[in-house]
């Protein structure tokens, strides 16, 4: 086997199992810090993602190139005995074993944790769940939709006229998978110290309901709830989109007093930072509204550049909203190479977000792209496992592989 010598992890190696986002993102993360990720799916078919995704090219997915980059593909049909049996011999050999079933599908396989970790006691398997390994709902199916709702994410997003709405983008799958990343990475430090494994239990509901701020605390001491506020923050202005000359949007966050101070410079009105109505924080919040009317007609005499220049220039923070044309086009952004180009066999060169966090010494990378189902077969059976030849072809006769 071939070792990846990028990233802090590279002396790790991830099996990865289950499906969709919540757990592969997790597989993505730590692959992306240098981890040898082994990627288990279903003969002939696959994980469902390879065709996932709102936009096409040549009718593959874009969205299956950066969630498996970095990885590689086997195939195994853990319905069948011997593909149970596989997968014990690949722990045997790895560090991390990554799922997102449904509770209780690995012990059905006869791979639960307990037998697993007779194999082998320095494993940690990492497992990604709607509802968590225990507790009365733990047997349900939970996708992430569900997950942010049960976490209190969509009742407070969206505008208050208009019913919960969804975030834009998968946020609890990859809450979830971001946790059992940071847990993974625990579990691993104490590795380190004790020699044992142990389980990582990430459930979409509590990552969602964890970024959740104060809100149950607020309901436990004042009976507040929270509830949609649209562009705003409740009581902390002026922070809002505002319009501009030609009808775009510029975000402005001037709340500090000290920055209220500059804005009010800025806006030509310095005698705003001493009224009774805006000096103070509890003020602003007060007469939140009134601010933001008397804002929004000042920033409408401006086009967005020009807006921008002087809030920059003032020590004012505000920035555009972006979409993806603008990330492409922005300096910032190519300066830090926070977008990348990764060569693909299908398409060319494809654009997508780079390594996150940067490390200063063991830095990340995206080495390889996305893999074929079962690209890396011949690799891990042959070679990793040393399964020999005319066991090899009889697993793929019997579809095992």
């Amino acid at each position: 086997m071939k070792e990846f010598v990028c990233g802090p992890l590279s002396d790790l190696r991830v099996i990865e199992m289950g499906t969709l986002l919540a757990g592969p993102f997790c597989g993505q993360l730590l692959g992306d810090l240098g981890a040898e990720v082994i990627k288990i799916e279903p003969p002939n078919q696959g994980d469902p993602l390879r065709m996932w995704g709102q936009e096409k090219a040549n009718g593959k997915s874009l969205w299956w190139p950066v969630v498996a980059r970095n990885k590689k593909s086997i195939t195994l049909d853990m319905r069948q005995s011997e593909g149970q049996a596989l997968l014990q011999e690949l722990v045997a050999k790895a560090d991390f074993l990554l799922e997102n079933f449904r509770p209780g599908t690995l012990e059905k396989w006869g791979c639960g944790y307990d037998e697993l970790a007779k194999i082998n006691p320095r494993l940690i398997m990492i497992r990604v769940s709607g509802y968590g390994q225990t507790g009365p709902y733990s047997s349900r199916a939970g996708f992430g939709a569900v997950g942010e709702a049960m976490g209190g994410l969509r009742y407070v997003v969206g505008d208050p006229t208009t019913p919960p709405s969804r975030v834009g983008i998968s946020i609890g799958d990859s809450l979830a998978a971001t946790f059992a990343c940071v847990g993974a990475l625990s579990a691993l430090h104490y590795r380190e110290k004790t020699g044992r494994g142990q389980v990582v239990d990430s459930a979409i509901y509590e990552a969602v309901l964890n970024m959740m701020e104060s809100l149950i605390t607020e309901f436990d001491k004042t009976g507040y709830i929270r509830e949609r506020t649209g562009a705003i923050l409740p009581n902390v202005a002026p922070s809002n989109v505002y319009p501009t000359s030609d009808g775009s949007m510029v975000l402005i966050a001037g709340n500090q007093d000290t920055v209220f101070s500059r804005l009010t410079k800025a806006m030509g009105r310095p005698e705003l930072a001493q009224d009774p109505d805006y000096a103070t924080h509890l003020a602003r919040g007060r007469n939140q509204k009134a601010l933001d009317d008397l804002i929004g007609a000042w920033t409408r005499t401006y086009t967005p550049t020009d807006l921008l220049n002087l809030m920059n220039e003032s020590g004012v923070p505000a920035g555009l909203i972006y979409r993806a044309p603008d990330m492409l086009n922005d300096p910032h952004f190519a300066a830090r190479e926070a977008i990348v180009s990764v060569p693909h066999p299908d398409f060319g060169e494809l654009k997508m977000q780079n390594v996150a966090p940067k490390l200063s010494e063991t830095p990340g990378s995206i080495r390889s792209p996305s893999p074929a189902l079962g690209q890396h077969n011949d690799e891990v059976f042959l070679e990793l496992l040393g399964v020999e030849a005319g066991r090899y072809a009889a697993l793929k006769t019997r579809k095992v592989i």
